[in-house]
């Protein structure tokens, strides 16, 4: 028998140099493989399978008596060889031996090529973390290494990386990435997606994929704002907390301070109150986190206080005309709700605008214009109320309705008052000071030369009238009773008489001539003693 082994295994390489005719089957490890003995089918002779190895195997033979070598090898139809649960060692080069009813021998053969998986695929993803579900998540800016290896593969596979949005069939890759492993720098939005690792068998065209979801996540990059506001038509407190520009959104939490009683936990930052649950000043802080972190969370404080009220007490409107009341809320949060209202002592609905009364507000202050006054209508108390959860301020204001002044009369009496005081303070300064009048005269008369006014001494005409007697005298006073409504009659200085005259629009010589004998006369009066005289003049 082992001469006839090496007599085939001779025969069967010379066979194999002359040009065997020979095919080539892919078998798959633990899957049933039949190598066919030649490409023909129908009646068959005697066919006998033998291993090509070092040394030529029997394995399988139709001739009557010879058992198979191996109990996986047996014989199938037209004479093929069926392999049960091959395995890679099973891989190599076979041969197919035919003697057909003509005693005339055939060879075929057949090379079995064994191939294995891929059946796992490892893939490991180096994210920042993963969910719950298995989400793999990064940061935007961070850098993520891919890598995709399978170890139950003969021969190793082909490994490709495929980029695809969800819900799109579209790939952002425009080829597939041959490499095993690779990395992402600077990550962002638009590389946010689906990622598929393909591991091909290029021997069995057998392949496994593994897909992963990767999320890029960013923090916020503001601080979080949190307010407090009354919803419209509602008396509750509402607090709201918002930190924007971040993916995905964070949670919130409200808490009372001091004390950090939970107020609520939510997506959505928003939290309504009772009004068991406010008081004036009372703070609640509202902390934000994220799932980058910070793991200390952001936060923001509101705290709530009571309006306070102020206004004047009183305003005026003349008949007729228009008149605005003002109304300044501070230290109100949330910001109070504005109201005026009318007469509170009969309460009524609050005033609203119309065509007599014009409302507005800016920001936490509001007036009120009354339009067309009318003291039956309008005048009386106002109110302006303003109301937050935390309380309702009033502030009253009178306003009163009167005829409007005459201004041009108050005017033309006070003008005529002003010259009446002029006129009498003049007479007096002429009456009592005439020198000081003659001084000013001569200040003013310099600038004009053709207004002169000279003072004649008239202390010699005295002393003739004295001398004539009293007759003479009462003529002369009556006289000078008479002129005294146009300049003063007599001047007291050192206790002598004197008499002015004055000539007006006289020439400069004349006012010379004049004024010499006044100026030697006031000169020798100076000099003489000082004499009393009690009797009237």
């Amino acid at each position: 028998m082992a001469r006839f082994l090496l007599c085939l295994g001779a025969l069967l390489a010379g066979r194999v140099a002359a040009g065997l005719e020979s095919v080539v089957v892919i078998g798959e490890v633990h899957e049933n493989v039949t190598l066919p003995c030649g490409n023909f089918s129908g009646p068959r002779g005697l066919v006998t399978w033998y291993r090509n190895d070092s040394q030529p195997t029997l394995l399988v033979s139709s001739e009557p008596g010879r058992p198979p070598a191996k109990t996986r090898f047996s014989l199938a139809l037209a004479g093929s060889l069926l392999i049960e649960a091959p395995a890679l060692q099973d891989e190599g080069n076979y041969t197919c031996r035919e003697l057909d009813p003509l005693n005339q021998t055939r060879w075929f053969g057949v090379e079995l090529l064994m191939a294995s998986g891929p059946d796992q695929l490892e893939v490991d993803i180096a994210a920042t973390g993963t969910l719950p579900n298995g989400t793999l998540y990064a940061a935007k800016g961070s850098e993520v290494t891919f890598s995709c290896s399978s170890h139950s593969s003969w021969p190793p596979p082909m490994i490709e990386w495929c980029f695809g949005v969800p819900g799109s069939k579209g790939e952002s890759f425009r080829s597939h990435l041959s490499v095993s492993s690779f990395s992402l720098i600077q990550m962002s939005h638009n590389l946010q997606g689906n990622y598929t690792c393909v591991a091909t068998n290029l021997r069995s065209g057998r392949l496994r994929k593994v897909t992963s979801e990767l999320l890029v996540y960013s923090l916020p990059p503001s601080v979080p704002q949190c307010w407090a506001e009354m919803p419209p038509g509602s008396s509750v407190l509402q607090l709201t907390c918002r930190w924007d520009g971040g993916y995905p959104d964070p949670t919130f939490l409200w808490t009372e301070e001091p004390g950090g009683v939970v107020v609520g936990t939510s997506q959505l930052g928003v939290e309504t109150l009772n009004q068991s649950q406010l008081s004036d000043g009372k703070k609640f802080q509202c902390v934000a986190g994220h799932i980058l972190g910070p793991k200390a969370g952001a936060s923001c404080v509101v705290q709530i206080r009571s309006p306070s009220v102020r206004s004047e007490p009183m305003k005026t409107c003349f008949l007729g005309g228009d008149v605005t009341l003002t109304c300044q809320v501070s230290g109100a949060y949330p910001p109070a709700k504005i109201l005026w209202l009318r007469n509170l002592s009969q309460p009524a609905g609050a005033i609203q605008p119309s065509s007599r009364h014009l409302i507005t507000h800016s920001g936490q202050s509001s007036a009120l214009t009354i339009r067309n006054c009318s003291q039956e209508l309008d005048e009386g108390y106002y109110v302006c109320r303003a109301e937050n959860p935390m309380g309702v301020r009033e502030v009253d204001i009178w306003l009163s309705v009167k005829e409007p002044f005459n201004v041009g009369g108050i005017v033309g009496t006070i003008v005529s008052l002003l010259l009446l005081g002029l006129a009498v303070f003049a007479g007096l300064m002429l009456y009592y000071s005439p020198g000081f009048c003659w001084k000013v005269g001569n200040t003013f008369r310099s600038q004009d030369v053709g207004d002169v006014m000279v003072l004649v001494d008239s202390e010699e005409e005295e002393m003739e009238q004295e001398e004539d007697g009293a007759a003479v005298a009462i003529e002369d006073e009556e006289e000078e009773r008479d002129e005294g409504e146009e300049l003063p009659r007599e001047v007291h200085k050192h206790c002598h008489i004197h008499r002015v005259t004055a000539l007006v629009n006289g020439n400069l010589e004349q006012m010379a001539n004049g004024l010499q004998p006044l100026q030697d006369d006031i000169s020798e009066q100076q000099r003489e003693p000082v004499q009393e005289d009690d009797g009237p003049v």
